[in-house]
């Protein structure tokens, strides 16, 4: 006996079958979802909660953005201006910020754990709460930090100075 499978449920099921390896390589590759903002100049723009994953900001002049509570993980914001942003409690995990300028930028409960902000410019910035484990600093940038770290992350529960290695 020959069993035929109609070709309409074929196609359903083919269907099926590629739903769900689209889904699939979606979820196993975020980056799907990054956005390239390299050397845009994106003033006072708002991003506040919102998925960046991945995204680079390389050279972006980002003054003034809000980035509030968004998803910043492993974004690339290497040289970005990012004078007078809004980066309080935002994700920047395993992100790059080489040679960014966060000059007067809030960092208040932000977690930047795994950076790598070896020649970042921090001046003026609001620390208190931000969890900076495990984040490539330079010497001189971690003494100037220490001189303003204060407080506890809220998701992280981690205290500044600690996540500094201040004395």
């Amino acid at each position: 006996m020959n069993l035929r499978i109609s070709s309409p449920l074929k196609t359903l099921g083919a269907l099926v079958v590629l739903s769900v390896w689209m889904l699939l390589a979606l979820l196993k590759t975020p980056s799907a979802l990054a956005e390239n903002y390299e050397k845009r100049t994106l003033l006072n723009a708002d991003f506040s909660g919102q998925v960046l994953t991945d995204s680079e900001f390389d050279f972006a002049n980002l003054r003034g953005s809000n980035f509030s509570h968004a998803d910043l993980h492993g974004v690339s914001l290497f040289g970005a201006k990012l004078q007078d942003v809004n980066l309080e409690g935002a994700d920047l995990r395993n992100s790059t910020l080489d040679m960014a300028r966060l000059r007067r930028t809030n960092l208040k409960n932000a977690i930047l754990e795994g950076s790598y902000a070896y020649n970042a410019e921090f001046e003026g910035a609001i620390i208190e709460g931000a969890d900076f484990t495990d984040v490539m600093l330079s010497r001189d940038d971690q003494l100037t930090l220490c001189k303003v770290a204060t407080g506890t992350n809220p998701v992280t529960g981690r205290n500044t100075r600690d996540t500094l290695d201040c004395d």
